[in-house]
């Protein structure tokens, strides 16, 4: 949900200080206001029409008041990537599905889905009588545009490719728009297999046909997962008379966000703060509260806003951890749950000596991962040996290969083509020169030297040249550290989007014939329980492979107010707790 290579000089920062991207978008600094629905008329019409009118929304709702670190660089639907671009996306609208509390795909826009007998075509139907938040009639078409906007290489969105299972997809992505003309662009357009239709089964022409209710999608391949993919920000339903009056900027002014989700954008403060209300024409259940982003780039002055009560959700780093649990109060305020991102070393396997497989088995074993989380992440980690976390389905509990283990590295070396760590070729450890990573990396070092005899060298590199480097199978270090967090929980967006021969593995040489076999074969199996079985299946065969020496899945830390109740937390929660389910919130007085 952002770009999802993380390297480690952003990732042990505060969980906060990830969910920003690099720079804030331009923006008005003038407030930018929603006006209000006409609610008479639409209550009108929705009575002539047989539909439930708005709910009403209480004048003196409470507000819940979360720091979200930084403004976001972009909120539109089709475009962003980032956790806080996500995080403002995902209460102002909802896709075709939603998650519950366990992670499952649940209907959302749509009451229904489903399969055809092969998997290679799924139909959704949607909710009868859906509004956006101004009482305007929201259709499949809606749906249709929406990811078909996705797909469009004029939208150059971060997550196109997340659509590629879409018969036709691809070949409308890659499109080359300088050297197509537009109606080559057009019939491209036209095959992709995402249509609308209405109840009686004909194509559907107009946003205003309340009877087109079903989309029908075609895939390439059986996707049994393509119901998450359906509740992604890229298939929320953003209007497009309104894009298409500025393409580029329509999403930073609040009027503009007329979605479907349970709450409305009433504000939008370049750099201070962005205001929800309850959407009165959402379907479910109403929100009890507004909702309040504030954007506080430094952490010690969001610390201090929290403490003084002027915070009600404070994500907490490493530098605080000690602090709150020292703290008779704070420490009861305290929230952490293991998040689902992924981080270990990573070893190119084209570069000497990690195409050895025992040597990769060698520097896993020589990976404390406890101490690593107790002194380096001070706490706010949790340490892994399985690359598919906790918390996302197709986890294994109970792995135990390639736990510490001096003397096993040792023995794994004697047992490589070297033979003896003597014999090993320099070893360096390249990283993001920063003063904090600079500290993590020497003790990286520390522990490998100690334990093999010879020197790992450390290589700092300029943040940003570093994040490039690890980007390109050509410039990629020897060894470096990187990490992978989750679209939606389903172990395929772990396994064959990420370990495929010539996916994100390919920055590293990655490639095993026999595990791509074993993915595709998961990946298209239509029994869930199965699918999971043969999930977890390839998990293990792929540990077997050691591409990585796994060290952490990040934990997500955060202070929540005693006065914030029914706080549901699941691991995709990496903006706030609870916020994938926020409609079971409630705020108290206080």
């Amino acid at each position: 949900m952002r770009s999802k290579f993380y390297v480690l000089f952003a990732i042990l920062l505060a969980a906060s200080m990830l969910l920003g991207a690099c720079r804030p978008a331009a923006a008005p600094e003038a407030v930018s206001e929603a006006p209000a629905a006409d609610k008479p008329a639409a209550e009108a019409a929705a009575q002539e029409s047989g539909e439930a009118p708005a709910a009403e929304v209480p004048a003196d709702l409470p507000i819940l008041r979360v720091n979200l670190t930084s403004f976001p660089d972009m909120i539109d639907p089709q475009k962003s990537s980032f956790n806080n671009e996500i995080s403002h996306l995902r209460q102002m609208y909802e896709g075709l599905t939603r998650l519950n509390e366990n992670l499952e795909a649940i209907p959302g826009a749509a009451e229904s889905w489903e399969f055809n007998e092969d998997g290679t075509a799924i139909v959704f139907t949607l909710r009868e009588g859906l509004k956006y938040a101004d009482g305007s009639l929201l259709n499949a078409l809606r749906f249709e545009y929406a990811l078909k906007r996705t797909i469009n290489p004029y939208t150059a969105g971060e997550y196109a490719y997340i659509t590629d299972d879409i018969k036709n997809a691809i070949a409308y992505r890659s499109a080359d728009v300088e050297a197509l003309s537009e109606e080559e662009l057009k019939a491209l357009e036209d095959e992709v297999m995402v249509q609308a239709f209405d109840m009686d089964d004909n194509r559907c022409t107009s946003y205003d046909d309340a009877n087109c209710r079903v989309l029908k999608i075609e895939l390439e391949q059986p996707a049994p997962y393509f119901a998450y993919i359906a509740g992604l920000w890229v298939a929320f339903p953003a209007k497009q008379e309104i894009i298409e009056t500025d393409p580029d900027t329509w999403w930073l002014e609040a009027s503009n966000h007329v979605g479907n989700g349970p709450f409305v954008l009433e504000s939008l403060e370049l750099n201070e703060r962005g205001l929800f209300g309850p959407n009165p024409y959402y379907w479910g259940d109403q929100a009890q509260y507004k909702l309040e982003y504030h954007y506080i780039t430094d952490s010690a002055v969001a610390f201090e806003a929290y403490k003084n009560d002027e915070m009600d959700i404070f994500a907490f780093g490493v530098e605080d951890f000690q602090t709150i649990q020292n703290d008779p109060v704070l420490s009861e305020e305290m929230v952490m749950f293991p998040g689902t991102c992924t981080f270990g070393a990573m070893f190119h396997h084209e570069q000497e000596p990690f195409q050895d497989p025992k040597v990769r088995e060698a520097f896993a074993y020589a990976i404390d991962r406890d101490a690593w989380v107790r002194d380096v992440l001070k706490g706010v980690g949790v340490p892994t040996l399985t690359w598919i976390p906790k918390g996302v389905p197709g986890h294994k509990e109970g792995e135990t290969r390639l736990g510490y283990d001096p003397e096993a590295a040792l023995q794994a070396i004697a047992d490589s083509t070297y033979g003896t760590t003597d014999a090993l070729p320099p070893v360096t450890l390249t990283f993001a020169d920063t003063p904090r990573n600079r500290t993590r990396y020497e003790w990286l070092s520390a522990q490998w030297s100690g334990i093999f005899g010879v020197e790992i060298a450390l290589n700092p590199v300029e943040p940003t040249t570093y994040t490039a480097l690890t980007k390109d199978r050509e410039t990629a270090p020897q060894v470096y550290i990187l990490g992978w967090c989750s679209d939606y929980p389903d172990p395929q967006n772990w396994l064959g989007t990420y370990w495929r021969t010539g996916a994100f593995g390919e920055r590293i040489a990655f490639s095993n014939p026999t595990l791509d076999e074993m993915m595709a074969t998961a990946d298209a199996t239509m029994d869930y329980e199965e699918r999971l079985r043969l999930e977890q299946e390839s998990q293990d065969y792929l540990i077997d492979l050691v591409p990585a020496g796994l060290i952490w899945n990040r934990a997500e830390a955060y202070l929540v107010k005693p006065w914030v109740k029914g706080v549901t937390v699941t691991a995709q929660d990496a903006d706030w707790p609870g916020s994938y389910q926020s409609l079971t919130i409630s705020v108290e007085d206080h």
